[in-house]
Order: C-alpha cells, then structure tokens, then sequence
C-alpha cells in the first residue's frame, strides 16, 4: 500500500491572523485624529482671522461715530487694539477696509428695525414710524457721509443699500395701509414716493445738516408725514366701546 498523503498542518486561528491590518488599524485612527486636528487648529485660526477683522472693522467705524473723516491704518491699528501690520494682513488696503466696515454697518441696520403697529390711531402709528426711523438715519448719518467719499462703492454696498431701501418703503406701506388702501394708481403711488422720500436719508441730512437738531428733524418728519396723508382726508374714526 502507498503512503497516505501528509495532512496540512491544521492551522491555529489565533497564530494566523496578520498583524498587518492591525497596525494598519492604528494607524489608520492616528491619521484621522491627525486629520481632525488639523482641521480643528485650521477652524480655529480662521475663526480667530474673522474676529480680528471685525475687530479692525469695529475700530473704524469707532472712530467714523466719533467725526473722523480720514482714517490712518495706525489710528485705526491703535483702536482695535493690533499692530499695524496686523491691519495690512488683513485688509489689502485702507479702501477695502473702509468698504469692509461701510457694508458692516449697513448689515446691522436690521439689529436695530422692531416691529411698527399696522393698526390704532394714525397719529400713534406715525409718531412709532418716524420715532424708528429718526433714531435709525442718526445712527447711520456718519456711515452715509463716508459712502457719499468713496470713489467706488462695492457692489455689496450697492446691494446692501438698495436692500435696506426696499424693506424700509415696505414696512412704510404696512404701516400706512389704512390710508393707502384708499388710493390706486397713480395716486397711490405718488403718496407712497412723497412718503418715501420724506422718511429716508436724504431729507433727514438736509434737516439735520441746515441747523436742526434731532429732536428738530424728528417733529419736521412727522408733521410733513401727517400733512401727507391729510390729503386724502381725515383719519377714520375710531369706534368706541358701548357703554
């Protein structure tokens, strides 16, 4: 009889398995921690990159509310609390950093917009109306003053504007819509753009900038407001409670 074929050795699990997927375990898990703190640090250095240049931003517009007109990167450096290289690292120069802290601004008119009655007295709704809109265009007067300097305004400045325009003519429409509901047309219209035009920036500079004080400006807005919508009559009555 031939010999029987040797047996394969019977293998044992535990010495079998390769250690390599093991150490490619780990270091697939160190790689990934790496990862994650690169990424972390990165985040970190960006978040702390956007504060700075907000705190540079902040510093000119600072120094915009207190009456300056020109703005040296050292002055500006001096009230963020940086150096002056830290500014130019930032910013590629002055005029971007202007247009930078111009379009800041813009960008917080709405933290300063509340909610106006749409309904009660016309006199109470006016007086809400031109209240909020007095204090607004006081607070942005030296951010407008410095856009009426600027050579070329970005186009998110332009954007910017013309946003804050179109929701200020809305909220004035919802505010009003008592009186204005009773025109159409072309009447319409023409209330809405006098109303318009006596409630925004533009009137509030001339008043201001001819010797009125605030509070001056403020009584000049409400009463061409109420006189304005006098044209189309009387405020309708307001219903009283039966006795």
């Amino acid at each position: 009889m031939g010999r029987r074929p040797e047996q394969e050795p019977e293998q044992n699990p535990e010495h079998d398995t390769p250690l390599q997927p093991e150490h490619g375990s780990l270091s697939a898990a160190a790689t990934t921690a790496a990862v994650v703190t690169t990424t972390a640090a990165a985040d970190g250095r960006t978040a702390r990159g956007r504060q700075t240049r907000e705190k540079i931003a902040d510093a000119l517009l600072a120094l915009l509310d207190e009456g300056e007109t020109d703005f040296p990167a050292d002055r500006v450096a001096q009230h963020a609390g940086v150096s002056r290289r830290s500014v130019f690292h930032h910013f590629d120069d002055m005029a971007q950093l202007v247009d930078t802290a111009i379009t800041r601004r813009l960008e917080q008119l709405a933290e300063q917009i509340r909610p106006l009655p749409t309904g009660g007295p016309r006199a109470e709704r006016v007086a809400a109306l031109v209240e909020q809109r007095a204090r607004i265009l006081e607070w942005i007067t030296p951010a407008r003053l410095a856009m009426m300097r600027m050579d070329h305004p970005s186009d998110r400045i332009r954007q910017v504007t013309e946003e804050a325009f179109a929701d200020a003519r809305r909220r004035l429409e919802a505010v009003l819509a008592e009186e204005l509901d009773r025109l159409s047309g072309r009447r319409r219209t023409d209330l809405v753009n006098g109303l318009d035009a006596v409630t925004t920036w533009g009137a509030w500079h001339h008043w201001r900038s001819t010797g009125l004080s605030p509070e001056e400006a403020r009584h000049a807005m409400e009463a061409t407001v109420l006189n304005l919508l006098g044209s189309i009559g009387p405020p309708d009555p307001v219903p009283h409670e039966s006795e």
